[in-house]
């Protein structure tokens, strides 16, 4: 029986390799301003961008380093070397004291930039939990609070970044706020469905279409527990976030530098190019993982019956909502879903992971990106007794897929699309 591990792990790097600020990065950057490039990053991709940045600013147009300034927050581990542009390593999904200090500073840079200055502001997924500035009022200790809550209500992250922007005094176009004296230039690699400007990161230089009562209809929504502290600041009308027409965005430019639908294009291609018939479902899916999963597997049981050699992709950012105390990610539980709705099928196999190399997890740079499934996974279930419905009561993929060795692994990528799902039928 072939082997289509290997196959797998080509598509989901090509997915990658579309979105790497090597890539993307530089032939978006404007041109040398009067004064200062004050370079504000946030995100998995932050510190690379940084560093891509510089190379362009310094060797190529020859900006005498003086001229360049910034601070570029990013995830435990995601950390690339720099010159001028300070990088801080920040806790991600849960915000820590690094990502406050990151913000903090963030913002007195914004709000020293001047008329002949550039504000470059560089964001990619994983900006929300890095950039942490709670609103007076609210604590850290309960900023934290609501991001936990929020990570295992089952939220969508659009619909976790509305309540974070009411709570955050850089997110919602305020940092637009902080630095609007100053050109505002955001190029950003998009993580959301639709590629929503407001979502990515919190739109921190963007209008916020969302307001305080959306927020407090999504903590109504779901449930969340959260302090007397975080429901007063949401009844306050001094925390709505800026609304199109602000004067913030006077001189505030924003534009896309890499789509979760180019990623999911060169995986699609490289498919192809092995022989596989395409079923391509969007780059913008949602809804709950094993829900989706349960969808996919018919497709491939319903090809597979028809005789037909077909891989079925898809990108978007399911969500999972968390009832056991198990580990794990989106990713893992899709997979784990299908291991078990496909454990009689040899010929059909699956990879489903995070392209910026962490699926869940506590925030640690060793976190799996996602995980594959195929005959020999099916092979270990049965030899080792592996219950795949236990497991996704307990919402404990990451345990599941240990025992049959068959966790995505990767590293920090360095950048962040959404997440990649590819289903091949022989």
């Amino acid at each position: 029986m072939t082997d289509r591990r290997p196959l797998l792990r080509a598509i989901f790097d090509a997915a990658i390799a579309a979105a790497h600020p090597d890539v993307v990065l530089a032939q978006h950057l404007r041109p040398a301003p009067k004064g200062r490039v004050i370079c504000l990053a946030a995100g998995k991709g932050a510190a690379a961008m940084a560093a891509a940045a510089e190379r362009y600013y310094l060797d190529e147009l020859g900006l005498p380093p003086s001229r360049l300034t910034g601070i570029a927050t990013t995830r435990h581990g995601h950390g690339v070397p720099t010159r001028r542009i300070r990088v801080v390593e920040a806790g991600h999904p849960v915000p820590d004291e690094a990502g406050l200090k990151g913000a903090a500073d963030s913002l007195l840079l914004a709000q020293d930039a001047g008329p002949d200055d550039l504000l470059l502001v560089l964001l990619s997924g994983g900006g929300s939990a890095n950039w942490i500035a709670p609103v007076e009022g609210v604590t850290f200790a309960q900023k934290q609070q609501v991001n936990r809550a929020l990570l295992r209500s089952g939220a969508p992250i659009g619909e976790m970044n509305v309540v974070r922007k009411h709570l955050s005094r850089i997110k919602g176009g305020r940092l637009a706020r902080a630095g609007r004296l100053a050109d505002i230039v955001t190029l950003a690699i998009s993580d959301v469905p639709h590629d929503d400007p407001s979502a990515i990161a919190s739109g921190p230089t963007v209008p916020d279409p969302t307001t305080l009562a959306d927020a407090r209809a999504l903590v109504a929504k779901y449930r969340l527990v959260v302090d007397d502290a975080v429901r007063a600041a949401l009844d306050d009308p001094g925390n709505e976030s800026c609304k199109p027409g602000d004067p913030a965005f006077a001189r505030a430019h924003f534009e896309l530098i890499a789509r979760p639908k180019a990623s999911l294009d060169a995986a699609i291609k490289l498919a192809r190019d092995a022989g596989y018939e395409i079923i391509d479902l969007g780059a913008d899916l949602e809804g709950e993982a094993r829900s989706v999963a349960a969808d996919h597997a018919r497709l491939a049981l319903q090809a597979r019956a028809e005789g037909k050699r077909l891989a079925i992709l898809s990108g978007g950012e399911l969500t999972v909502t968390v009832r056991g105390p198990g580990r794990g990610g989106p990713n893992q539980e899709y997979a784990l879903a299908l291991a078990g709705l496909l454990r009689d099928t040899p010929d059909i196999s699956a990879l489903a992971a995070d392209p910026d190399g962490a699926d869940g997890g506590a925030g640690s740079a060793t976190d799996p990106a996602g995980a594959m499934i195929d005959h020999t996974t099916f092979a270990k279930m049965k030899a080792l007794g592996l219950d795949a419905q236990a497991h996704l009561d307990n919402n404990d993929a990451t345990t599941f897929f240990e025992k049959t060795g068959d966790l995505v692994l990767t590293g920090p990528t360095l950048t962040n699309v959404n997440d990649v799902r590819v289903i091949l039928v022989d």
